[in-house]
């Protein structure tokens, strides 16, 4: 069962690391979707795997705490050279003698009031804590994919915007000249023309400087360029009220599990504390064996003892280190409160945004087909002369504004409904079903919670694990 474990463990590891470097190669031949941003991101960030190794790191100190409650077993050598001087002036007698000795000493707590048995159930909680701020970062990293994806997106329909309004513009320039040549409108009108032309020009370069950025961002978020990108994303599971919202939240938001198993660890640990007042009871036995390299003989010792102790009096640290325990519990509660505010509150907050996203993105659906029409109805008539140049501008210009905020309506909605699934804590590769190898906490902490010992099978399978892990 071991073994098959640590071989699960390994290949798993493994195949998250080949999984990294395919995925971080281009793919300028398929289209991107947001399932592939977010692929990216989780195979490639270097946030999650700082963060699973520092779980990794306290999943150690279990075994730590497990090995408090195990035998210690050392192994001494001794190599000795004694000078004696007695007496004094010419009566004073020197002597010199040498010794080799070898032992084995063997300590056992056998009993400390619990404490050892505490220490361990508060880095178990601890580890919990830390698995939870592990799912909190996970969703850090995809939602920044989200939002590189989406910005993406925004960035390339504004510029493929800007681009057909300055080709209007510049058929609109054309037409002004034409209709000077014959005498039907003034040199005013062209310079208006040209005017706009020139605007639209900047701005659609500006707009390329932003394309430009937002792919920086998405290398950065993805771990690779972007290809092209298929369309808007899909939009998670409407929630069907803010209550509902709310206690979905309250379920499963990492940042208020995390802040539950601290206080859980922080109470175990004042219980601790407590304890340390108490008695310990310890086991200490030793085997020894020394030589005399003069050739005086050898002499073989063997002792054991179990000690009982009791700290009586230690210039009030014991007492002190147990009232600062029960602060940092008062304080873990407190911060439990706030947390629990917090993650309502930010449910509240994305809930409200999203909600407002929808309807703004209605309304700029209806902003943009009034000003359609009425563009569409000031160039025929400007035709027929019943219009000027300075109104097929300002209408070309209000088509493009409500195009613009169209764009960024749907942006908004898009970014708002996946913060909502991150203030519920549900923005997780597990729940959204991406392609990937899960990463699983428990694996690794099935090898080291029963602190196996350096010279041991399971140990050398760590080792080589941590090997793997090095080379992805």
């Amino acid at each position: 069962m071991r073994n098959k474990l640590t071989a699960n463990l390994f290949k798993a590891f493994v195949f998250a690391g080949s999984a990294a470097l395919l995925l971080g190669a281009p793919k300028q031949a398929a289209a991107d979707n947001l399932s592939d941003a977010m692929i990216g991101a989780y195979n490639t960030s270097g946030l999650l795997e700082q963060n699973r190794a520092l779980l990794r790191a306290q999943d150690e100190n279990v075994a730590v705490a497990v090995a408090r409650l195990r035998p210690v077993v050392d192994w001494v050598a001794q190599a000795e050279r004694r000078y004696v001087r007695t007496g004094f002036g010419s009566f004073a007698v020197s002597n010199h003698d040498s010794s080799i000795s070898t032992a084995l000493d063997v300590s056992w707590l056998l009993f400390d009031n619990g404490v050892s048995r505490l220490n361990q159930m508060a880095a178990q909680e601890t580890v919990l804590a830390t698995r939870q701020a592990l799912i909190d970062i996970e969703q850090q990293v995809l939602f920044a994919a989200v939002q590189a994806y989406v910005n993406v997106l925004l960035q390339q329909d504004t510029v493929s915007l800007r681009r057909n309004n300055l080709r209007l513009l510049r058929e609109e320039l054309r037409a002004a000249n034409d209709r000077f040549e014959v005498g039907e409108v003034t040199r005013t009108d062209v310079a208006l023309a040209e005017s706009r032309v020139a605007g639209a020009q900047a701005s659609l370069i500006e707009s390329q400087g932003d394309l430009l950025n937002a792919k920086a961002t998405y290398v950065q978020a993805v771990g690779r360029e972007p290809g092209t990108i298929a369309g808007q994303p899909p939009l998670p599971q409407r929630v069907a009220s803010l209550q509902s919202a709310e206690a979905i939240a309250m379920r499963n938001h990492p940042s208020l599990l995390t802040q539950q198993h601290a206080v859980k660890a922080a109470d175990l640990s004042a219980q601790s504390a407590s304890r340390g007042l108490g008695p310990t009871v310890n086991f200490r036995a030793s085997v020894g064996h020394g030589e005399d390299p003069s050739g005086s003989g050898t002499s073989d010792t063997s002792s054991a003892s179990v000690v009982l102790s009791q700290r009586l009096y230690a210039g009030g640290a014991v007492a002190s280190a147990r009232r600062a325990s029960i602060a940092r519990l008062q304080a873990e509660r407190g911060a439990l409160i706030t947390t629990q505010r917090s993650v309502v509150q930010d449910v509240s907050e994305a809930f409200v945004v999203l909600e407002a996203a929808r309807a703004s993105l209605v309304s700029s659906n209806e902003q943009v087909r009034a000003a359609r029409v009425a563009f569409d109805g000031i160039r025929e008539e400007a035709t027929l002369g019943a219009r000027t140049t300075l109104d097929v501008l300002e209408a070309e210009q209000e088509l493009l504004n409500a195009q613009t905020a169209r764009v960024q309506s749907r942006a908004n909605q898009a970014l708002a409904a996946y913060a909502l699934l991150q203030a519920q804590g549900l923005l997780t590769a597990e729940h959204l079903g991406l392609a990937v190898e899960i990463y699983d906490p428990t694996l690794y902490y099935n090898l080291v919670k029963d602190a196996p010992a350096h010279v041991s099978q399971r140990s050398k399978d760590l080792d080589r694990v941590m090997r793997a892990l090095g080379k992805n």
